[in-house]
């Protein structure tokens, strides 16, 4: 068993020289290889035992005056995965702590292996934590990064001082002892290889492969899916926004309608959803694990992001009523109608390349998202069928148009592209 139990409980040591009476330099001997065995990481096993004579009953007083034999060291190394998994979750912003019933020494020198320890001051025992309030826990829990010789009580208290800290705790275990923390994090994780039953029924997920990089990875895809959500909502809101803030300037302006209802079913059908489903699909960026985690509290639609949704589209919007005066000075309402719809339309085409990622096309790859290349070429070419087959002409209410106006289509077009592009090489840095 553990060396402080037994210790407490031994009154002769077995040496080579035979049985002898157990002294207080034997005690600091055996102390002193213990803590050399688990500075270096080693799990510690120590071993006694008694004589009870044949038939006797043995009951709990027999584990008392025991004779010490020795110490077992055990190397149980941490994965080399782990560390690199560690040193993930500190850039982004995930504090991981480790709760074990190992020694101190042994727990801290592992902890330090694989980055989860800095200083010494970080580590804290079971009877330590028995000392203290809830509220002294809470506290100074921000500060603890290895908890050894805990209980379950202790675990459940940890993980409440976190939540009270207004955390989101994902806790880790596979014994039963685990089970009443697992119940109480936010996101329970039981170790599906070497888990208990119990464990497993009381978490939220269970890991097939007990491997805590695996944790990490699940993390990464989360976040990329929440933000392929977001921007593709985003590119939906902005999309939208330069339509109606088109068709209410046309409105203030007394201008002709910019738009028939077939454009908007057009635009509805094909240059909102084919880009919205590529943003969706968007491959995952490394550097969205360096982002710090989000606040569940903040809603998708929130300041910031409303702005972004406004200016983006107010930028589109431009470009489209500039397309729409250009066709009323060249050709009349039907031309100027015609014009707004295909330069509305290819704008939002290729501002589905703003929409993939916070940061520029150019940084996180032109062509890694081959999904929103088809779709935009896709929706190009369903346009340009439009305005140039004539039997759809009729049906889409489009008027011919010259080269020249589909140059100011295709110049038009590309600018709020160009713009937002700009903004983020000059503006927006390590950001997914």
């Amino acid at each position: 068993g553990a060396l402080d139990v037994l210790l407490s409980r031994t009154v002769k040591v077995e040496t080579s020289e035979g049985i002898m009476d157990f002294t207080e330099e034997h005690k600091k001997e055996i102390e002193e290889i213990n803590r050399k065995f688990s500075m270096g990481g080693l799990r510690v096993l120590s071993f006694a035992y008694k004589e009870i004579s044949e038939g006797k009953e043995i009951t709990l007083e027999d584990e008392y005056d025991l004779i010490f034999v020795g110490l077992i060291a055990m190397m149980d190394p941490p994965r080399n995965e782990s560390k690199e998994a560690v040193e993930k979750c500190i850039k982004a912003g995930i504090k991981p702590v480790m709760i074990t019933g190992d020694h101190k020494i042994t727990a801290s020198a592992i902890a330090k292996q694989i980055g989860i320890l800095k200083d010494e001051s970080e580590a804290m025992e079971g009877f330590e934590l028995e000392k203290i309030s809830d509220e002294e826990l809470k506290n100074k829990v921000d500060k603890i990064s290895v908890y050894a010789r805990v209980s379950p009580e202790h675990k459940i208290r940890i993980v409440r001082a976190w939540q009270e800290k207004g955390n989101i705790v994902a806790m880790t275990g596979d014994g039963v002892n685990d089970a009443p923390a697992l119940k109480q994090a936010d996101i329970g994780i039981a170790m599906g290889i070497t888990g208990t039953e119990v464990a497993k029924d009381a978490a939220s997920i269970v890991l097939a492969d007990d491997n805590f990089s695996t944790i990490v990875k699940s993390i990464s895809n989360g976040r990329s899916i929440y933000a392929n959500i977001k921007n593709s909502i985003k590119f939906l809101l902005s999309g939208n926004t330069a339509g109606i803030l088109s068709v209410l300037y046309a409105s203030i302006g007394a201008l002709p309608i910019p738009f028939a209802a077939v454009h908007l079913l057009f635009i509805n059908l094909v240059t909102d959803s084919l880009p919205a489903i590529a943003i969706g699909l968007e491959p995952h960026n490394e550097n969205i694990m360096k982002e710090k985690p989000r606040n569940i509290n903040v809603p998708i639609l929130n300041k910031s992001f409303a702005i972004e949704v406004i200016m983006e589209g107010l930028l589109i919007a431009i470009v489209t009523m500039a397309a729409f005066h250009i066709g009323l000075y060249t050709g009349g309402a039907e031309v100027a109608s015609t014009m707004a719809f295909a330069t509305l339309c290819l704008s939002r085409l290729l501002h589905g390349f703003n929409c993939r990622s916070k940061e520029s096309i150019f940084k996180i790859g032109l062509f890694t998202n081959k999904t929103i290349w088809i779709a935009a070429i896709i929706g190009y070419l369903l346009l340009l069928l439009v305005l140039t087959f004539r039997p759809l002409s009729g049906i889409f209410e489009v008027s011919a148009l010259n080269s020249m106006e589909f140059s100011y289509i295709y110049g038009l077009s590309v600018i709020p592209l160009i713009i937002v592009q700009i903004y983020k090489l000059l503006f927006v840095r390590d950001k997914a």
